[in-house]
């Protein structure tokens, strides 16, 4: 395998990976990093936890430093937009880290904290903005920043984009951004919207696909216990009590149901704690640090968390309930078995969620182990509307049909009342 040097990156960028430990690029880097030096847009297709940032990290700072000269006043020329507060603040982290000895200034603007302050930054100009694209849309009509000497724009986890309902806001930045521009689009899975996706945002785009839309990582153990849903409970806190030393992620289907989880098992006796749409980024801030630390080992978390938690020490994932879009899942169990560890998914499914068990192992194309409990019988009815193919929510209607959710843009403690399903 060939290592930074070779790809044809800056100088700079290859010490700095050096220093960060790394010395060969993952697959999806090998692959897109070379298209991205020669210009060309790009459709990038892996797994979580693959090394995607960097992917089109570290050719889009060899492209800026190609190019030097600050950039004017609230003006930008790299934006990268991501679905949620969680996967901005990890974009950014890691591009610092990167830039760390160049003159690259890297500034990232998110929904729930201070607009005001966010102003400011901007007003100095960035390099590269990494923003969620609500919160951009405020400032642009605040007349923040403007986005038209941007020459290059990067989609990362486009699909969650859309399954927030960001579609129209994405949208209406595209017609904001400058012309000619180089775009890049990431996933790691591929509804059927994205094709719109590319088509709008991509020119002659090259495809780069490491993985199989829907695979999940390789050295994820996933299993299945069937279970009456009055027994979760119980079940979850008798896994979680056999494993004391794991740092164990606990998704549920909705804000209401993970606070009412993580109490559950707080009287139970563990240090656990709660992140979702709801918290204020105050709050979700200080629940990461405290679940990385490993000052609570069980973090309950709706799918605001499924994209942007980059914790490597994340041993189990558990699937309280399953997600209503199977391509939820892969990013669920993604949260584990990152930077080549091992990591184990454990689903707990009810006789009322086989559909949508269903529609997760369609996806991925496998059975999923039974380890506890018999498997149902399907109904006489066959699948049902919730999960006649992937990508459907409880009301069968297709999830891009749906009202937008705008989870991650939503100040704390609101809820939209037009949304047909409780959200992240």
């Amino acid at each position: 395998m060939q290592d930074f040097q070779a790809l044809g990156l800056h100088s700079r960028l290859v010490d700095a990976v050096a220093a960060l430990g790394y010395d060969q690029p993952t697959p999806i880097q090998a692959e897109a990093i070379p298209h991205v030096l020669a210009g060309r847009d790009l459709m990038g297709l892996a797994q979580t936890g693959t090394g995607k940032t960097a992917a089109f990290g570290l050719p889009l700072i060899t492209h800026l430093l190609a190019a030097p000269g600050r950039p004017a006043p609230r003006t930008v020329k790299a934006l990268i937009l991501a679905p949620t507060r969680e996967l901005v603040n990890q974009i950014a982290t890691n591009l610092r880290a990167l830039v760390r000895d160049t003159p690259i200034r890297v500034n990232h603007v998110v929904g729930g904290m201070s607009i005001n302050g966010q102003i400011r930054t901007l007003s100095h100009g960035s390099d590269i903005l990494v923003a969620t694209p609500g919160r951009l849309l405020d400032l642009v009509k605040r007349q923040a920043v403007r986005l038209d000497s941007a020459r290059y724009l990067v989609l990362d986890e486009a699909d969650q984009m859309l399954d927030l309902g960001f579609i129209h806001a994405l949208r209406d930045i595209a017609r904001l951004l400058g012309s000619p521009r180089q775009t890049l689009l990431f996933s790691a899975t591929m509804p059927a919207q994205m094709v719109e996706i590319s088509r709008t945002y991509l020119t002659d785009p090259v495809r780069v696909q490491v993985a199989a839309p829907g695979k999940a990582a390789d050295k994820v153990d996933q299993t299945v216990h069937f279970v009456e849903t009055g027994d979760k409970i119980s079940l979850l806190s008798k896994l979680l009590g056999a494993e004391t030393d794991s740092l164990s992620l606990v998704f549920t289907r909705t804000k209401h149901g993970a606070d009412k989880l993580a109490k559950k098992l707080e009287s139970a006796g563990y240090a656990v704690g709660a992140i979702h749409g709801n918290k204020s980024q105050g709050q979700r801030d200080r629940m990461l640090k405290a679940f990385r630390d490993g000052t609570i080992r069980v973090l309950v978390a709706t799918d605001v968390a499924a994209r942007g938690l980059d914790i490597p020490g994340v041993t189990h994932v558990y699937n309280f309930d399953l997600p209503e879009v199977a391509e939820n899942y892969v990013h669920r169990i993604g949260r584990t078995a990152r930077a080549g560890a091992d990591g184990k998914a454990v689903a707990l499914c009810a006789a009322a969620e086989l559909d949508l068990l269903g529609a997760v192992e369609k996806l991925m194309g496998i059975t999923v182990p039974t380890v506890g409990g018999t498997r149902p019988e399907p109904s006489r009815r066959g699948a049902s509307s919730k999960s006649k193919g992937k990508g459907r929510g409880q009301s069968g209607r297709p999830v891009q049909a749906q009202q937008p959710k705008r989870a991650d843009e939503r100040p704390s403690g609101r809820t939209s009342r037009r949304r047909p399903r409780r959200a992240a």
